[in-house]
């Protein structure tokens, strides 16, 4: 699939609105990034929210959850698996050229998907979602020091590097990324300076701010239609 997708038709489908908290966070800005970095054109369909549930969406994404990849009539779900599949497409766009790059950079991928966002993801539902707040409050605090001390390490990393796997921008930066966005709003990766700068080099990509643009203008568009209800 890698070797013909600039010439198969791809469709993202993604949610056509959701809550103004997790505006810009949802996992198809990933993808849409991906693809932009790599030069791959693609479509977008919307998917009402509220719908997600329904026998069409789970025959494709078995936990009625975006970001769907369409390849021809062949979907993909998860969004690190659509991102390995896009950067091994994209070609030098994505991963570096040597096994060895590849291999750290598969290694990055894994390691923000399996060991920086999982508690992130749980401080954000602690936050935001948490109908105790009290108890919410002591496992608050537990979550962030488990983040802090991820994060310290992550920084130990960076040390005297612009990257995390290579020395170009590779999709392991850009997963990366979008996972430490998802701290925007608290101060906690203002607290690791290597990091910081990393986010704002990575999001100074062209690429970052014409796949945003899109997944919020879809967001404004649709807005009125769920104000109503």
């Amino acid at each position: 699939m890698a070797e013909t997708l600039s010439d198969t038709p791809l469709t993202v489908t993604a949610f056509d609105w959701v809550p103004p908290f997790a505006q810009g966070l949802v996992r198809d800005l990933r993808v849409r990034w991906a693809l932009k970095e790599a030069a791959l054109p693609y479509e977008v369909e919307l998917l009402a929210m509220g719908t997600q549930g329904e026998p069409a969406h789970l025959a494709r994404q078995p936990f009625g959850q975006v970001p769907v990849l369409t390849v021809a009539d062949t979907p993909m779900f998860e969004s690190g698996a659509i991102l390995w599949r896009i950067a091994e497409a994209g070609g030098s766009a994505l991963l570096p050229a040597d096994k060895a790059g590849r291999d750290r950079t598969l290694s990055w991928v894994f390691a923000a998907l399996n060991t920086i966002e999982p508690p992130i993801t749980m401080y954000q539902q602690m936050t935001r979602l948490a109908v105790d707040k009290e108890a919410a409050e002591t496992m608050e605090r537990e979550i962030r020091k488990a983040i802090e001390r991820r994060l310290g390490q992550l920084q130990a990393v960076m040390e005297g590097r612009q990257w995390l796997a290579a020395e170009q921008f590779t999709v392991a930066d850009l997963l990366m990324a979008t996972v430490l966005r998802g701290l925007r709003e608290t101060q906690i990766v203002a607290q690791f300076p290597k990091l910081d700068e990393f986010l704002a080099r990575c999001t100074a990509r062209p690429a970052f701010a014409e796949a945003l643009a899109e997944q919020l203008a879809a967001f404004e568009e649709n807005a009125p239609r769920y104000a109503a209800e």
